[in-house]
């Protein structure tokens, strides 16, 4: 069986296919044929591109959600820093005492 690579699209094709999702003069399957992409891509990318436009005309927002993903994606990456450190002393700690009692690892 043969691995499929997965694509990926940069924001000018989605935002292309976005567009004519929202024309509405064709099906989400003639849209997705058209651009050789899956109908929940399309689908998916007009849901974003509605939810977003806004975006578009304050500059200023479109930095702060920026700013504000970022900042939760840093106290996330925190976050999983602490509890790798957390899990690594404990698996020290495990290690040290196997060997005391003769436990073997």
């Amino acid at each position: 069986m043969g691995t499929k690579k997965i694509r990926s699209f940069d924001s000018k094709f989605k935002a292309k296919v976005a567009l004519e999702a929202i024309k509405g003069e064709k099906t989400i399957a003639e849209i997705a044929s058209m651009f050789d992409v899956l109908p929940r891509s399309v689908v998916g990318w007009k849901k974003e591109f509605l939810e977003n436009m806004d975006l578009i005309f304050d500059k200023d927002k479109a930095v702060k959600v920026y700013k504000d993903q970022l900042k939760a994606r840093e106290i996330e990456q925190d976050q999983l820093y602490k509890q790798i450190g957390k899990l690594t002393t404990q698996n020290e700690w495990m290690k040290k005492k196997s060997e005391e009692y003769g436990l073997g690892v």
